[in-house]
């Protein structure tokens, strides 16, 4: 009568051996389903209530109440905390207040500034919409900025580092950052570990290397990479740009090309290859930089090493719009135009 009733009743299944697909056959699943002789006592499902440990949580010990003058009245914030790796989705709780006082417009860029010092835990802002800015001085574990949808995140090592430690030969942040974000800004002075910005919809980030299948399932936003990637680069990626220095010579081999096309920058036009220079810019300023400070020194002998990463169906709306736009269209007529154009060639 009920799910809970359901639970481990195995004897209700009826099964049949795999042998309708060459994947499927010789598939055993009768250990897994073996229901052992257990008393009534046993639980088989979740009858207790689980406790979380939200209120040691670094957002409710600590950050609502430094950032009470921001969320009532929308004045300035400013602090420094030490983090610990035990300090796990720092800034969410936080970020969510904003959104349900403030809605999706959120809060003025860098109305609550926080810098953190140490190792951050799992997950560190997470979430966190317009109007924060968390700047990490150590490392940060997994997920970092996980569905980002406004804040400014900026991350480098320890301004005390040992002289022999090299930030871009360095992971400084977990795997599958910024998966799914959809708008805001990263800065991270060091290597990011796998999956780096899958998802992304939306942040524009600053690493200085990243591992395997970065960019993957990338479908808005922009990826500026100072330094190496792993394998399969762009995998499903089906809209945003990224630019990658290629300072191996190897990123060729790195690069799924299944769905983006590929471009030396130094071939594109001047105000993009502007552009790019100016986000490295800014990532010195933000995070003093090394990598960046020498890439820029020695700009004109580095651009040429400097590829654009472009899915091949964004680019062809991104075509057809700049026509509709030459034709003489404005606002949603050119867009209208640039997807009939687009539906007709995939017809």
């Amino acid at each position: 009568r009920t799910i809970n009733e359901m639970v481990g009743h195995c004897d209700r299944l009826e099964m049949r051996k795999a042998i309708d697909h060459w994947k499927a056959k010789g598939l055993d699943y009768s250990n897994i389903l073996y229901q052992p002789e257990v008393s009534d006592q046993v639980g088989t499902y979740c009858t207790q209530a689980q406790d979380h440990l939200l209120d040691r949580a670094l957002d409710n010990t600590t950050l609502l109440e430094l950032c009470r003058p921001a969320l009532e009245s929308g004045e300035n914030v400013s602090a420094e905390l030490p983090i610990l790796n035990t300090n796990r989705v720092v800034g969410t709780i936080t970020g969510a207040e904003i959104s349900r006082r403030y809605g999706g417009e959120g809060l003025p860029d860098d109305t609550i500034q926080m810098k953190f010092t140490g190792s951050a835990g799992q997950s560190f802002g997470a979430f966190c919409p317009k109007g924060m800015r968390l700047e990490l001085e150590g490392d940060a574990n997994d997920y970092i900025g996980k569905g980002l949808c406004g804040t400014r995140m900026i991350v480098y090592p320890p301004r005390n580092s040992h002289a022999d430690f090299v930030p871009d030969e360095n992971i400084i942040i977990g795997n599958v950052a910024f998966y799914g974000a959809t708008s805001g800004e990263a800065n991270i002075a060091g290597v990011a570990g796998e999956r780096f910005c899958v998802r992304n919809s939306g942040v524009h980030a600053v690493i200085e290397g990243v591992g395997d299948h970065a960019c993957e399932y990338m479908t808005g936003g922009s990826v500026v990479c100072l330094g190496g990637t792993g394998r399969n680069f762009a995998a499903g990626m089906s809209g945003g740009v990224a630019y990658v220095y290629d300072e191996n010579g190897d990123f060729e081999s790195k690069l799924n090309r299944a769905m983006v096309n590929l471009y030396p920058l130094i071939e594109c036009d001047d105000s993009e290859i502007s552009e790019v220079k100016g986000r490295v810019e800014r990532h010195v300023a933000l995070t003093g930089s090394g990598k960046g400070r020498r890439l820029l020194d020695d700009w004109g002998d580095i651009v040429v090493k400097f590829f654009k990463v472009l899915p091949a169906d964004y680019e062809r709306v991104l075509n057809a719009i700049k026509r509709a736009e030459e034709s003489g269209l404005e606002g949603d007529a050119v867009i209208l135009a640039a997807f009939e154009e687009n539906a007709k060639v995939g017809n």
